[in-house]
């Protein structure tokens, strides 16, 4: 049974960073395109980044660029979202999410999907 599980998530002060993870199970995190998305209150989902199991190229979203990097640990099964510099419109419920095919940050053409890990920046 193909399954995510995310972590890593929390209360953090603007400025502040976190870690989150995103650990695999019933399959190979290098067969997929894994990626990161987030959803705010009354917002539609949206990726933030992605990484390629093919070749592990990576992608990010505009507004994420320079301060999220994405990352993998195959022997771990597992891939990171490092986020710094952490902003209060960075507050959502961060999903990770599995495609087989398609290299991409379109939530649509994700098959599998964690539960979510809560980000909430605040002072």
């Amino acid at each position: 049974q193909l399954q995510l599980v995310e972590s890593g998530g929390g209360l953090v002060q603007p400025g502040g960073s976190l870690r989150l993870s995103c650990a695999a199970s019933g399959f190979t995190l290098n067969d997929y395109t894994i990626g990161w998305f987030r959803q705010a209150p009354g917002k539609e989902r949206e990726g933030v980044s992605c990484i390629s199991g093919e070749d592990g190229r990576t992608y990010y979203a505009d507004s994420v660029k320079g301060r999220f990097t994405i990352s993998r640990d195959s022997a771990k099964n597992t891939v990171y979202l490092q986020i710094d510099s952490l902003k209060p419109e960075d507050t959502a419920v961060y999903y990770c999410a599995a495609e087989r095919y398609r290299f991409t940050l379109s939530p649509y053409e994700y098959d599998y999907w964690g539960q979510g890990t809560q980000v909430t920046v605040s002072s």
